[in-house]
């Protein structure tokens, strides 16, 4: 008899809670990179009709946010003078409010954003105490807690997986 699948959120962090957070982020992303799996550098700009966006832009924005949100708002640090700042060359949208068009990069190259920005982020919240997860920060605009953010990144980014894999079946029609 086969072995049966277990699905569950595994703790990765010193605070059970955060952990599980954290293990949907990996889970999220895991299902983001299998999207992905037989996308060719050579569609990644193709913008079909209907779209705005490319999978290449999509991708550029998903890492950017996540950045964004991690250090400007979990952190207190402009991304700007954040470790990650020579990962995003671009501004988020142009003077329209669209994003901006990113082209000419490698699946590998967003990856590796994707990456980058993944690996901080997971860096600073494991150590993070539940109570500190959802203590609010205090921003120009807004008060956001950790665990708001994560929340919202796990949305964000799976909006833009579905926008991904529609990117992809129409952008292969055009072929």
């Amino acid at each position: 008899m086969a072995e049966r699948e277990v699905r569950e959120l595994e703790p990765m962090a010193d605070s059970p809670e955060v952990g599980r957070w954290l293990s949907a982020m990996v889970d999220s992303r895991r299902d983001t990179l299998t999207e992905l799996d037989d996308v060719a550098d050579e569609s990644l700009d193709a913008r079909p009709p209907g779209s705005n966006n490319s999978i290449g832009t999509t991708l550029y924005h998903i890492a950017l946010i996540e950045a964004d949100w991690l250090f400007d708002d979990i952190l207190g640090i402009a991304l700007d003078k954040s470790q990650l700042a020579a990962w995003f060359p671009y501004d988020d949208r142009d003077s329209a409010g669209q994003l901006v068009d990113v082209r000419d990069m490698t699946l590998a190259g967003h990856l590796q954003r994707l990456a980058a920005v993944r690996e901080v982020l997971l860096e600073r919240l494991r150590p993070m105490s539940v109570e500190d997860f959802h203590a609010p920060r205090r921003r120009e605009r807004y008060d956001v807690s950790p665990a708001w953010v994560v929340h919202h990144l796990l949305q964000h980014e799976s909006e833009h997986r579905s926008e991904i894999g529609w990117l992809k079946r129409h952008s292969t029609a055009m072929e």
